[in-house]
């Protein structure tokens, strides 16, 4: 019999309950807490799964660091034409913009800080291409 087997991201964090309710607000997720006192589960309605793990010695993430750029960071991803929308709702959460000229950030993305410090893109959602029709040859794709 296989294991069954979930992949989550968990962004590390002084307040798990003050991320997961940022992150529920800004995505339409429910909360979950779990057997774990520092971890704290956001559930997307789709499934998806974002963790808050509680580290009590957090030093809070720095954007950018040019010696360690490579960083992990969420897309959330939009309808096209709703990222002015998107970006005043985070920042009306806590959410933080950071300033990203001569970054090469595309304007189609806003590049923000969550208030624990962690970086994330608003970014519009972009088409699949190849494998993604459906059974009458229509884009498999929804809003």
């Amino acid at each position: 019999m296989a294991v069954s087997r979930t992949a989550m991201l968990a962004l590390d964090c002084a307040e798990p309950e003050t991320l997961a309710e940022f992150y529920a607000a800004l995505l339409g997720a429910e909360i979950r807490r779990t057997s774990d006192p520092d971890l704290i589960e956001a559930v997307g309605r789709d499934g998806s799964v974002l963790g808050f793990r509680r580290d009590h010695g957090l030093a809070p993430p720095s954007w950018p660091r040019p010696e360690d750029a490579q960083q992990a960071h969420l897309l959330i991803l939009l309808p096209p034409g709703d990222l002015d929308e998107a970006e005043r709702e985070a920042v009306s959460l806590g959410a933080t913009p950071m300033d990203v000229l001569g970054r090469g950030t595309p304007r189609e993305a806003r590049l923000m800080s969550d208030p624990a410090g962690h970086s994330f893109l608003l970014r519009a959602r972009a088409e699949p291409v190849g494998g993604a029709a459906g059974a009458d040859g229509g884009s498999a794709a929804t809003g």
